[in-house]
């Protein structure tokens, strides 16, 4: 049995599926042709017995066949019984002999038929067969002051159930053979959408084309999965772009300081192997430029590698956190950078789901372009209030057509580009941001003094949840 099941999973899909179809189709029509066979039996079997209920012999045929009371097989020649066709008539006697009526074959009395013969029932009615083997259906009751049993061959019943029999079985084997070719005809068109499927699955690993889409169609099973491959084959088509794009963005980002560091490390070189010493205040600001632009070259490292973490989803563990908390110390770091300028903080407590590092990288980067941008001696206003972090500067503001942009990798305002960065914080704003369910946006202020206002919107609550006791 085990063998066979083992057999049948690794049967193809299709084979599976036409297999299902005829064995189904097969049990319903042996059902239906086994209820059709015992309820046609049971019809016939209860119109012989209603035709031997309904036959009367005569008592001039029951004086005659006790007369000469013959216990054998009458003579071929003698009458049958008078109204009566292909019915054997005998008389049973209380001692269990029999008188059998003319032109009737013998029938061997049974117990029931002694009963009715010594009064203890009134009739009985049962399968039973003459001398010579033959199958009959007995009636024994009592007519008069005999008692009479009527006998009617029952190869009047088995020979239409067996022609029946074979017509059902005909049937069957045709409807399953039917059955068979229609389930083939329907795995076959039913998984030709599971084929393309397929198909496009092997396409795209042997060559890598995930611009490959199938068209999906209504709403049923095959066209959802239709359309998840299709999103599935997008989105890595997508994140491919950005790593296509990740890549060339950064190529060119650091080309400028590598360039630029190249060139002063062989200009310090060039002044060791000639012997030529460089003026000590030249050589001076080319230490500094050497320091620069290895300074920015590792915080520009420190952004990739903080975006490709983002963008894996590799961050550390999520937890509560105190997001009041993480903006005080953001704002620590933010008055070390910018000690010209005031910082105004008005902060509610808030508590969120967030991984702390780079929630808090995330606040540091938005403080961090507030310095850069806010004048000496104007003020930052930092406000969090119902999960709303607000932080403003007085700076020159954002353009309207620089908006789109602000949240894009290595992108950098033409206004800035003279300023230190790598063009990824706000980059990794949204990004941590977004993963830890909230929102985040940059407009320019429109009261009066200008500056540009950050919002991150973070899901949270005002008081810590309960803590959990294991």
């Amino acid at each position: 049995m085990s063998g066979l099941f083992q057999r049948y999973r690794t049967m193809p899909l299709r084979s599976r599926l036409a297999l299902l179809v005829a064995s189904a189709v097969a049990l319903a029509v042996a059902a239906v042709a086994v209820s059709c066979w015992l309820l046609t039996r049971s019809q016939l079997r209860e119109q012989m017995d209603a035709s031997l209920r309904s036959l009367n012999v005569g008592t001039p045929y029951l004086a005659d066949t006790m007369s000469p009371c013959r216990d054998t097989h009458s003579s071929p020649n003698d009458e049958t019984a008078p109204g009566t066709t292909t019915v054997f008539v005998q008389v049973v006697q209380a001692d269990g002999t029999r008188c059998v009526g003319r032109g009737s074959t013998p029938v061997v009395v049974q117990g029931a038929d002694l009963q009715v013969s010594q009064g203890i029932r009134e009739q009985t009615l049962h399968d039973g067969e003459t001398d010579d083997g033959q199958s009959v259906r007995v009636l024994t009751q009592v007519q008069g002051n005999l008692t009479v049993s009527l006998a009617r061959p029952l190869s009047e019943v088995d020979t239409p159930l067996n022609k029946l029999a074979l017509l059902l079985a005909a049937a069957a084997g045709i409807g399953v053979l039917g059955a068979g070719a229609a389930g083939l005809w329907v795995a076959r068109t039913g998984l030709r959408p599971v084929d393309e499927l397929t198909a496009a699955v092997e396409h795209v690993a042997r060559t890598e084309d995930l611009n490959l889409r199938i068209p999906a169609e209504g709403d049923d099973e095959i066209a959802r999965l239709s359309r998840s491959f299709n999103s599935m084959t997008a989105s890595l088509a997508s994140s491919r772009d950005l790593q296509q794009q990740l890549i060339a963005d950064a190529g060119h980002e650091l080309r400028t300081p590598l360039t630029s560091l190249r060139t002063n490390i062989e200009l310090l070189a060039r002044s060791e192997e000639t012997g030529r010493a460089i003026p000590p205040d030249d050589r001076k600001a080319l230490l500094a430029s050497v320091t620069a632009q290895m300074t920015e070259l590792a915080a520009l490292i420190g952004d990739l590698q903080e975006l490709s973490r983002t963008d894996a989803g590799q961050s550390g563990k999520v937890q509560v956190v105190a997001l009041h908390e993480i903006v005080r110390a953001a704002l620590e770091r933010a008055r070390l950078r910018g000690p010209e300028l005031t910082f105004a903080a008005d902060l509610a407590p808030w508590y969120v789901r967030a991984e702390p590092a780079g929630l808090e990288r995330a606040i540091v980067n938005i403080l961090d372009n507030a310095v850069k941008f806010g004048p000496p001696g104007s003020t930052v206003e930092v406000a969090l209030k119902d999960g709303a972090l607000t932080v403003r500067d007085h700076g020159p503001g954002i353009p309207a057509d620089e908006l789109p942009h602000v949240f894009d990798r290595f992108w950098r305002s033409p206004s800035a580009r003279s300023l230190p960065g790598s063009g990824l914080g706000l980059s990794i704003v949204a990004r941590t941001v977004r993963q830890s369910g909230g929102e985040v946006a940059l407009w320019p202020a429109e009261d009066e003094g200008g500056g540009t206002v950050a919002t991150v919107r973070l899901p949270g609550a005002p008081t810590p949840p309960p803590a959990t006791t294991a």
